[in-house]
């Protein structure tokens, strides 16, 4: 349960030559070590990439402002960095990794990057509930404080999930865990659209003059969109997996859907993002630039 696409072996229609050389093209992609072998590794060096480019900006943001310490923009970097990577070397060592057993072993090394993608853009949400509840003159100091217990709660149940379906011999665990995670995934969806929405109207009520507002309108509605997308993409994949029995998620099927399932949910998003948020922070210090208590 990896967040791949599972393909059923289709019936066809008599006559419909072309349909049925398409499908039959299909089903033998499927079942071709060749095109396994190609896609993950693929995947490797997709995600080898955006965790060397995030590598890289925090290296440069820790370079422009080494005085302040651990800030949330450098977290989120690091964050990405790390999520990347471990996608990378999984899907580089995926043989290996699909070998592993008992079963579960499998899922949680393969589950846990997922979990951490959630943790790491729920902190661009963190950031700007933030500066909007101050933008406002409104205590945001329960914020943080809200955003580790959510978080941490998120990790034990899944944790929960992972036990039960080590000790339980049918598929419940398996479709509860898939359906756990598409609500997590549906509750970042909201919390984009609800702070990214929020920020983005504050912005657009400055001044047509203010210095930075365009490109600030930009970036929040931008990255609001992709994450939005993103988040939502993966709720309704994972909901359709846990509900209905004749699709399933399985990274060890269809080579083409698990390719364009993790370019739409985790590469393409990441990178956007990060190329998005490129700029680098100024060197004085700014009120919107807080270090991480």
């Amino acid at each position: 349960m990896a967040f791949g696409l599972r393909t059923k072996t289709f019936g066809f229609i008599e006559g419909e030559a072309e349909f049925v050389s398409a499908f039959l093209w299909w089903n033998k992609i499927d079942g071709t070590d060749q095109w396994q072998r190609g896609t993950y590794y693929a995947l490797c060096v997709a995600y080898s990439l955006v965790s060397f480019i995030a590598l890289v900006q925090l290296v440069r943001i820790q370079m422009r402002v080494p005085e302040y310490g651990w800030t949330t923009q450098k977290v989120f970097h690091l964050m990405n960095f790390v999520v990347n990577g471990l996608r990378a070397v999984l899907f580089g060592l995926y043989q290996n990794v699909f070998a592993i057993r008992p079963k579960v072993l499998e899922l949680v090394l393969m589950e846990l990057p997922g979990l951490l993608f959630f943790s790491t853009y729920t902190l661009l949400v963190l950031f700007w509930a933030e500066i909007y509840h101050q933008a406002r003159s409104e205590p945001a100091h329960k914020l943080r404080p809200a955003y580790f217990i959510i978080n941490g709660f998120i990790y034990i149940i899944q944790i929960c999930l992972w036990i039960y379906m080590s000790a339980s011999k049918n598929a419940t665990g398996l479709e509860a865990a898939e359906l756990f995670l598409s609500v997590i995934s549906f509750f970042a969806s909201l919390g984009f659209l609800l702070y990214g929405g929020r920020l983005f109207f504050l912005l657009r009520r400055f001044p047509i003059e203010s210095r930075g507002r365009q490109k600030k309108l930009y970036e929040v509605g931008s990255v609001t969109s992709i994450c939005c997308t993103c988040f939502l993409i993966r709720c309704a994949m994972l909901a359709v997996s846990a509900l209905d029995k004749n699709t399933n998620l399985d990274v060890l099927d269809h080579p083409i859907l698990n390719l364009v399932y993790y370019l739409m949910v985790e590469i393409a998003p990441s990178a956007l993002v990060l190329f998005i948020l490129r700029k680098l922070p100024p060197r004085r210090v700014s009120d919107q630039y807080h270090p991480i208590r």
